[in-house]
């Protein structure tokens, strides 16, 4: 019998993703490292202090100077990779800015950087390209959107960079002004935990699993559970009893449910993201769960070294 490819595709993602849902529950675990580390600058040379204005927001164009500034005020630091060139997603973005004043108010919270494609810093023994550094991998070397975690020390992401954006498309991620704007609302985490989150959030359907409270102790045993399931290969709900007990001692919670799934081999963090959601919308019983309000959630996502990334959803009311 011949079965259309995209059958193939969601009958496997189905099969393959679980639901459970429990009373008494919910989930614990000690913070995941986050995926990538950005540059410290407290060795680095002083820069400059180099801005510029435009859209009554002012812009740095020196990477240790604006991550200085940054730390000093427990900030945000946003860093804009611009293409050299004639650029359609750069223009889009800026026109995007010169016009919306609930972006603008987003963005003043943030300490904002703006560099060339080409830039090198003496902020870092790297001598090539600033964004061809490790701590911006999810670029992919190229150009688009960078936020590094400097408002909250003391976190396991603190200096890290916690969300990228890139201006290339990837094979179910396109970049796009209002996503970009989603990114900014996010609440504090690691970049696989953010990007899981960022993910749902920009669904079309606009599942409301997000809008409670993001819970740590629901990251955690999320970031967890991606990682085991990352470990072992396999998709599943395993040892959810003993999480449910652990969780259940430190929380209020009176019911819980949890979601998982498995990307496609070899896709990058982004599109493993958005790939997990779309896979959860086409089982009723996760999607239920995934768009459903719950008072407090948790997301996370791991890879395995099969290529295979493992997303894990909490919720609990």
């Amino acid at each position: 019998m011949d079965v259309n490819p995209m059958d193939r595709r969601w009958t496997k993602h189905i099969l393959r993703t679980t639901l459970i849902c429990l009373s008494f529950s919910m989930c614990l675990s000690s913070t995941a490292h986050a995926a990538v580390r950005a540059m410290k600058c407290a060795a680095a040379k002083d820069g400059a202090t180099e801005t510029a204005v435009k859209e009554n927001l002012e812009w740095h164009t020196n990477y240790a100077a604006a991550h200085a500034k940054a730390k000093q005020e427990q900030r945000m630091l946003l860093v804009n990779f611009v293409p050299k060139g004639e650029s359609a997603a750069q223009r889009q973005l800026e026109d995007t800015i010169e016009k919306d004043r609930s972006l603008q108010r987003a963005l003043r919270s943030m300490v904002l950087l703006r560099l060339p494609r080409d830039y090198k810093s003496e902020a870092s023994e790297y001598d090539g390209p600033l964004v061809e550094h490790s701590a911006f991998e999810h670029l992919a070397g190229g150009t688009g959107i960078a936020i590094v975690d400097l408002k909250h020390p003391g976190t396991p992401y603190y200096g890290e960079v916690v969300t990228a954006l890139p201006f290339s498309r990837g094979k179910y991620y396109r970049w796009r002004t209002d996503q970009f704007k989603a990114a900014l609302g996010l609440p504090p985490g690691t970049i696989t935990q953010r990007t899981m989150i960022w993910a749902v959030r920009i669904h079309p359907e606009a599942p409301a699993s997000t809008a409670g409270r993001c819970h740590e102790a629901l990251e955690a045993a999320a970031a967890k559970h991606s990682e085991y399931q990352a470990r072992i290969q396999v998709q599943g709900h395993q040892h959810w009893e003993s999480r449910y007990h652990q969780v259940r001692s430190g929380t209020s919670a009176g019911e819980a449910s949890e979601v998982v799934a498995e990307s496609w081999p070899n896709q990058n963090l982004i599109d493993s993201c958005i790939d997990c959601v779309n896979s959860w919308r086409h089982s009723p019983g996760h999607w239920g769960a995934v768009r459903g309000r719950h008072r407090l959630f948790g997301y996370d996502i791991r890879r395995g070294r099969n290529g295979i990334w493992y997303g894990t959803g909490i919720f609990a009311n």
